[in-house]
């Protein structure tokens, strides 16, 4: 044991971090990565716009649900002038299911500069790359390392939970000044040893190792982990006290009715406004508030001035970070000639060209 845990108490606020022992592991670390790399569509050819993309896809998405996503997005939106070119809607649609919409929308933005300012290309200068739309410090890490090898690095959650953990570092790991300090400690072993550490292969190693070791929600599995020599809260048998974070504040609820309203076989759908929650996206139309089934024949009679019947489609809910919607939708019949403004669609239509955000999953019409 390194320190006993009375002075680890009294130092708790001090850096952990050290240089040397991590660049002691870095062989053992990155002989693992070599052999047990997994095979990912975004990482053949090291192109830096597949793995832009990749990466914004990859914020709080899970990789297998990813995949199908990146292979539809690549094969209609290979390169920048092409992203930067593609209709709102149309972008909207293929980013369909992976949620975090504005994502999808700071890409276009990002395209369009590298046109107009770039020949659509990212640049091979970090300090370029992090200016651009919807690229963080940690996405220009990325690009930078893995599709230019320039020695900096690409500082995540999974990469702040294996340093804390092989540092025994108990400080909240999402403080921007930890983050901060990670890359600053990366950044000198990277710069230190280009040619023994190379800076893609080392921040896609320790993303990998966060993703199926050192694992998230789950006790290590330190029994597989390549650093296990050299870490310091495996020496001292407390891999699961770390990392820290402070509590998230909790989810305001929000109750919602939706209505599927229905007219010769096409149903209503109105686009969202275009700033706030899941802007410019479809939906159907509701209120705030759960109604009961009197309730809600009573309001759409009142706003279509006709009498309509409903069906219950059922309750549903949908988790957003910083909100929970708790849902009640009903279906109505509209006669053609009460029919509110919107787009009216078929099944179909929705199905192919509406950008219907997951949260009204459940309400969605089948043929």
């Amino acid at each position: 044991m390194s320190e006993n845990k009375e002075e680890r108490s009294a130092a708790e606020a001090e850096s952990r971090y050290d240089v040397k022992r991590l660049e002691q592991a870095a062989p053992a670390m990155l002989a693992w990565f070599e052999e047990h790399r997994r095979e990912m569509p975004w990482r053949a050819g090291r192109n830096a716009y597949r793995i832009w993309i990749s990466e914004i896809m990859l914020q709080q998405t899970r990789i297998e649900t990813v995949k199908p996503y990146y292979e539809r997005f690549m094969a209609e939106l290979p390169d920048a002038a092409a992203l930067a070119e593609v209709d709102d809607d149309r972008l909207m649609k293929l980013w369909q299911g992976l949620g975090y919409y504005s994502r999808a929308r700071n890409l276009k933005k990002c395209a369009q500069v590298l046109v107009k300012d770039c020949g659509g290309q990212l640049p091979a200068d970090y300090e370029k790359l992090v200016k651009l739309p919807g690229i963080g410090e940690y996405t220009a890490g990325a690009i930078a390392s893995l599709a230019y090898g320039l020695p900096v690095p690409a500082v995540d959650g999974n990469v702040c939970r294996v340093l804390a953990r092989f540092f025994a570092d108990g400080r909240d790991v999402m403080q921007p000044a930890v983050r901060r300090e990670a890359r600053q400690m990366l950044t000198v072993l990277l710069s230190g040893h280009p040619e023994e550490i190379p800076s893609g292969a080392f921040n896609e190693m320790l993303m990998e190792l966060g993703e199926t070791v050192c694992l998230p929600n789950a006790a290590p599995d330190c029994g597989n982990c390549p650093a296990a020599a050299w870490c310091v809260s495996h020496a001292e048998g407390t891999e699961e006290q770390y990392p820290l974070r402070l509590a998230k504040k909790e989810r305001r609820v929000a109750e919602r009715t939706i209505f599927r309203l229905v007219s010769e076989g096409r149903y209503l759908l109105r686009k969202r406004p275009e700033k706030g929650l899941l802007a410019g996206l479809y939906e159907f139309p509701g209120e705030e508030k759960n109604m009961t089934p009197a309730e809600a024949e009573a309001f759409l009679g009142g706003k279509l001035g006709v009498p309509v019947t409903v069906t219950p489609l059922g309750a549903a809910r949908h988790l957003f970070s910083h909100v929970e919607w708790r849902m009640v939708g009903y279906e109505a019949d509209v006669p053609k000639e009460a029919r509110p403004d919107g787009e009216w669609m078929s099944a179909e239509e929705i199905r192919e060209r509406a950008s219907v955000p997951g949260a009204f999953a459940a309400y969605l019409p089948h043929q």
